[in-house]
């Protein structure tokens, strides 16, 4: 029996995979001048407690830009935990030996959390042009986090390289222009080429518009490279709880039968 239709049967009515939660803790070193500077903990054991207290089995840790590409917790926790996957943070010049590693140790992709970065890298450079075939060669992806308007000055370098591309937050378009912002146009046209996914994802974060906008971008482009995920544990806006964000989803796609393409899209993409 496959790993879908048996957890279907237990959990019909959850998500089967939240495809961006973060974990870590206190002690772990912030990067200098972090965007956001959590004081707390928020373990592996207690993302667990979560999901399990919700009925979502399956998740993938997302690498959080605070703690740059000081990686080892999230590696540690996916270890011992073979329905979890993850992404990291790298420097562009990391060798294929420890993306090997990583990949055993159940990392899927590698995190662009570009948002932090007042100037873009120059993804024509070389480092950039060999982390990026590399990355793809893999078959990993590419897990961006950038702001609406400037997701244009980074996409058809990406969209060149072949490496698959998921995008964060349903774009996160600029809050007046919304779906008319040229972040989320550019956005949909990758999704239309075959290779890029995007999240419907950190409504709290996007204002009032943000049922509209996952509407918007499924009406565009269809489910089938779409992916849900709660943001837990909800940094900077610790007052969001799970299930508002579960609450935001059905809203946000109401027919079932679209929840169940987008949980197959996240075990596709994911694990296998």
């Amino acid at each position: 029996m496959s790993i879908i239709s048996t957890t279907r049967a237990q959990l019909p009515d959850a998500p089967l995979v939240d495809t961006h939660v973060h974990i870590f803790k206190r002690s772990m070193p912030l990067m200098p001048d972090p965007r956001h500077a959590p004081d707390y903990d928020f373990t592996a054991e207690k993302l667990e407690s979560t999901l399990d207290a919700h009925g979502v089995k399956f998740c993938v840790i997302a690498a959080a830009s605070p703690w740059a590409d000081c990686n080892d917790y999230v590696v540690e926790s996916l270890r011992s935990r073979p329905l979890w996957r993850g992404t990291v943070i790298l420097d562009p010049t990391v060798g294929r030996y420890e993306l090997d590693q990583l990949a055993r140790d159940g990392i899927v992709g590698v995190r662009l959390p570009f948002i932090s970065m007042p100037n873009l890298p120059d993804l024509d450079s070389w480092e950039y042009r060999r982390f990026l075939w590399r990355l793809a060669d893999m078959n990993w992806h590419v897990h961006l986090h950038l702001d609406g308007p400037r997701i244009p000055l980074v996409l058809p370098a990406l969209l060149k390289s072949g490496v698959k591309i998921v995008i964060d937050h349903i774009a996160r378009p600029d809050p007046k222009l919304l779906e008319k912002c040229e972040g989320f146009q550019a956005t949909v046209r990758a999704v239309q080429k075959g290779n890029t996914w995007v999240k419907l994802s950190a409504g709290y974060r996007l204002g009032p518009h943000s049922v509209g906008l996952a509407r918007e971008m499924a009406r565009q482009v269809g489910y089938e490279r779409l992916l849900w995920a709660s943001d837990c544990p909800f940094v900077g806006a610790e007052s969001t709880t799970y299930q508002s964000t579960l609450d935001w989803y059905g809203e946000a796609v109401p027919d079932a039968r679209n929840r169940r393409v987008m949980d197959r899209n996240a075990i596709d993409l994911y694990f296998r």
